[in-house]
Parts: C-alpha cells; sequence; structure tokens
C-alpha cells in the first residue's frame, strides 16, 4: 500500500467510536475526494493527525476497489460523528469548545447545539477568522488553558488542519476534530443539513452541489482529478 493518506485511513477504521470519544490527546480530521488532492500536496501536514476519516461515500467506494480495504464513511456532520460527540459529552459532562465560521453564525450554531442537547457544557467559542498568526498562537494558549475536553475547529481545509495542529503544539491534551463547515450549515437552522432519503441513497455530495452553488466547481474538479490521482498513487507511488 504506497498511500500514507490511505494507510492512515485503514489504520483510524480500527479504532473504535468509544476510544475516539475517550482517548485524549489525540487530534482527527476527515478527507473526501476534494480536500484528497489538497493534501497529496500537504502530507507532512496531515501525517501529524492522529486519525484520518473518510468523508463520503467516493472516498471509501474508491478506497475499496483501488485497494481492496472496507472503510466506514465518518463525516463530522448529524448523519454521522457529530451527533455522537454532542451526546456523548452531554451524558458524560464533558465540555466543548469551537473555533469555526463567522462570530454571529458560531454564536447561533452553539445556541441551536443547546436546545438539541441541553446542559451540553460549552467551555468557549469564537470565529475561524484570525487577523495574524501571532493572534492564532494566543488562541492556542488561550485554548490550552480552558483545558475543554474536546474541540471543534471549522475553517477550511488546510486552515482547520494547520490550527489544530498549533493547538496541540501548544500543550493541548483533549480531543480535537475539524469539521468542515458543520458551523455554518448549523447556524442556516440546518443541522440535520441532508434530508433521510438522501443520506440513505448516499447522494449527500450531490445535494450540496444543489444546495451550495459554491461548491459545485470544486466537485467538479474533483470528478475529474481525484480518480486519475487516486489511481496514479496506488500503482505508481
Amino acid at each position: 500500500m504506497k498511500s500514507i493518506l490511505v494507510r492512515k485511513i485503514v489504520f483510524t477504521e480500527q479504532i473504535t467510536l468509544t476510544d475516539i470519544l475517550s482517548k485524549k490527546g489525540k487530534i482527527y480530521t476527515f478527507l473526501n475526494p476534494v480536500s484528497y488532492l489538497s493534501a497529496l500536496e500537504h502530507k507532512l501536514l496531515f501525517g501529524g493527525f492522529d486519525g484520518i476519516f473518510a468523508d463520503g461515500s467516493i472516498l471509501v467506494a474508491a478506497i475499496r476497489l483501488i485497494y481492496g480495504k472496507r472503510i466506514t464513511r465518518r463525516s463530522f456532520d448529524m448523519t454521522s460523528l457529530a451527533p455522537e460527540l454532542l451526546s456523548y459529552a452531554k451524558k458524560h459532562g464533558k465540555s466543548v469548545y469551537i473555533v469555526a465560521s463567522r462570530q454571529e453564525q458560531v454564536k447561533k450554531a452553539v445556541g441551536i447545539f443547546k436546545e438539541r442537547y441541553p446542559k451540553l457544557s460549552v467551555a468557549g467559542y469564537r470565529n475561524g477568522y484570525f487577523v495574524s498568526e501571532k493572534e492564532q498562537e494566543e488562541e492556542a494558549r488561550h485554548i490550552v488553558d480552558v483545558n475543554p475536553d474536546f474541540l471543534i475547529v471549522g475553517m477550511g481545509a488546510l486552515m482547520q488542519e494547520r490550527f489544530l495542529l498549533k493547538v496541540k503544539d501548544a500543550g493541548y491534551r483533549g480531543i480535537g476534530f475539524t469539521c468542515g463547515g458543520f458551523i455554518h450549515q448549523t447556524a442556516n437552522n440546518e443541522i440535520d443539513y441532508y434530508p433521510a432519503w438522501v443520506d440513505r441513497m448516499n447522494l449527500r455530495f450531490l445535494y450540496r452541489m444543489f444546495k451550495e452553488k459554491h461548491t459545485r466547481k470544486r466537485y467538479a474538479q474533483a470528478a475529474l482529478l481525484f480518480p486519475a490521482r487516486f489511481i496514479a498513487e496506488r500503482f505508481f507511488g
């Protein structure tokens, strides 16, 4: 198996949900066909994560077809990992800290989470827009001081990974996840972003293309580039 990224995804498949939500000092991120193309150019960055989940049925199918490995789709949304984490945090009295989206959106999302999960402990939150590297470092130190059990970061591919690694390097000993556009979707009253029938039929990427016009170019590029890059990486290194 030549792909470092696929090896990490296959390794992560062996980690149980219980361990994901309870073993501290770990950080996780997600890859779909679009972000996979970016990750190919930043393997060292993604290699710093304790686990990488296959976010989407297309990547799951590609790994099974090209590598012969069965992988579970895990996404940070309400069809997968997000409700497990939020329910676990509420049940066990664990705190959550969120860095994502714009300030008004993350504030609204936190309110929605608390409505659905009463008594959920939110240790803090802020937007994902930083004016400088220094501000990121200050926030990283602040998060370490607050020491939330779970840290959720949604700043877009690469930026969110870099920030989460920065927090870990600063001494964070909780459990961190990237979350992509989950906070933005929640703030738009779309915490249950995908209708049940869309989720059941694995049409999530098509539904998102329909709902969010800005994703169409990225998905079109992935449709053309991802298969070629993925196969080439497997057989030619």
